[in-house]
């Protein structure tokens, strides 16, 4: 065996089995980086994988991540907002119909023509 071979060998490690397709990609993709941190380590990585981890580490790319997460956190507002203002529908008419009903205006039968 070679010594690069052999090297790789001593590296590896234990990972469970895989409980989902997910939880297979982390343990690929975790692969793949301490892949290429020891090519660069050894220097023996290629220009896309140091270009790639450079601009990873570059502040332009903090502030898209940055971004990334505030849109997010805008869309799961929008959301909430959303369900929130429906709900708020529901409450209405239960309130409509509470009030119909106690005034003797409408009953069950009438619901479906609101």
């Amino acid at each position: 065996m070679g010594k690069s071979a052999n090297k790789s060998l001593e590296n590896q490690r234990e990972f469970a089995p895989a409980i989902s397709p997910e939880a297979r990609e982390a343990q690929i993709s975790s692969l793949a980086y301490d892949l290429v941190e020891q090519r660069i380590r050894d220097g023996t990585a290629t220009s896309q994988e140091t270009t790639y981890f450079l601009k990873l580490g570059s502040p332009q790319q903090k502030l898209e991540v940055e971004k990334k997460k505030k849109e997010i956190e805008l869309l799961e507002a929008k959301t909430e907002a959303i369900k929130a203002e429906k709900r708020m529908e529901e409450v209405y008419m239960e309130a409509i119909n509470a009030m119909r009903l106690y005034q003797g205006i409408g009953g069950e039968e009438n619901d479906e023509e609101l």
